[in-house]
């Protein structure tokens, strides 16, 4: 696959995840944990046909046997899964996306403490300058005294905290001496599973209308099966820093369908929060990629 076609992926990777803000708010009668129910199950149900067409009956022996950190993964998916459509539930899609954002700075922070890479100052102050941003949103919604808005940051800020460990476990397993564990697209499966069982005796009884659950299959599929795939491909030709780079689309992308296809304008406090966040974020991965065009060896994270 050329550099080319890599960006092109994940750019429709970005564009299908951006999606999913502005379709749950026309949902009917489905609500918190039966819209995660359904739409991790819509997600399961894909990835298991996908899996079973691109691998065949062995690939359910596999997983089965599947080594722990296959598993872990799956766990952190799981928690990706539920807490973003909980999230989004409780609080603005904006809130919900600006505080996932903040990501790529907590999984060099963690491989910092944890895998021992070491951070260039630009990192540092990036994390510094992105926890201000997400500091002055929650400042400002606690000031708002609308406890919703709050715990659904709280909630939100979950995604970014399971993927810097998901994150940070893929390089440990990716820099192994070992192959156990390094095939870890199955744990996406495990995770979706996890999630759909996790949340089931919430989600009941079931209120979600054929209306519901045709929206709800298209954020299964489309929203999350497909650009997970994506993804996994490109990032096998794309550098990291590229790649935490264009996954900043689906936060500017997420806002505008919100308001352009829900009339959800993002408001101040959280327009001044994302502007820090997404500033610091951009300013340390392009300096990234200019080091890595400037020297011939450069380290795993950023």
């Amino acid at each position: 696959m050329t550099h080319r076609k890599a960006v092109f992926l994940m750019v429709v990777a970005t564009l299908l995840w951006s999606i999913a803000g502005v379709v749950t708010r026309h949902l009917e009668a489905a609500r918190s944990f039966e819209i995660t129910f359904w739409r991790s199950a819509f997600n399961a149900l894909a990835l298991s046909i996908a899996f079973s067409v691109m691998r065949g009956a062995a690939f359910w022996r596999r997983l089965a046997r599947s080594p722990w950190p296959v598993w872990a993964s799956g766990l952190c998916w799981s928690v990706m899964f539920t807490a973003f459509m909980v999230g989004i539930t409780l609080t603005s899609v904006a809130n919900v996306l600006v505080t996932m954002s903040i990501g790529p700075l907590l999984t060099a922070l963690m491989s910092r403490f944890v895998l021992g890479h070491r951070l260039a100052a630009r990192t540092w102050g990036a994390i510094g300058v992105a926890g201000a941003g997400i500091a002055w949103m929650f400042g400002n919604e606690a000031g708002a005294k609308d406890a919703d808005q709050l715990i659904g940051i709280a909630v939100a800020f979950c995604v970014p905290v399971a993927a810097a460990i998901n994150w940070t476990l893929l390089q440990h397993v990716q820099h192994g001496k070992t192959e156990e564990g390094k095939d870890m697209m199955s744990a996406v499966l495990i995770g979706a599973l996890v999630s759909m069982l996790g949340v089931l005796p919430w989600a009941t009884p079931f209120q979600a209308s054929a209306h519901d659950l045709t929206l709800l299959a298209l954020l299964g599929v489309f929203q999350l099966a497909v650009p997970c795939l994506l993804v996994v491909r490109a990032a096998r030709v794309l550098p990291g820093p590229e790649v935490s780079l264009l996954g900043l689309l689906e936060v500017i992308l997420g806002v505008t369908w919100a308001w352009l296809g829900a009339g959800e304008a993002p408001s101040v406090a959280t327009l001044v929060g994302g502007t820090l966040v997404i500033g610091a974020l951009v300013v340390n991965e392009l300096l990234a990629l200019r080091a890595e065009v400037e020297l011939p060896v450069v380290s795993p994270i950023a």
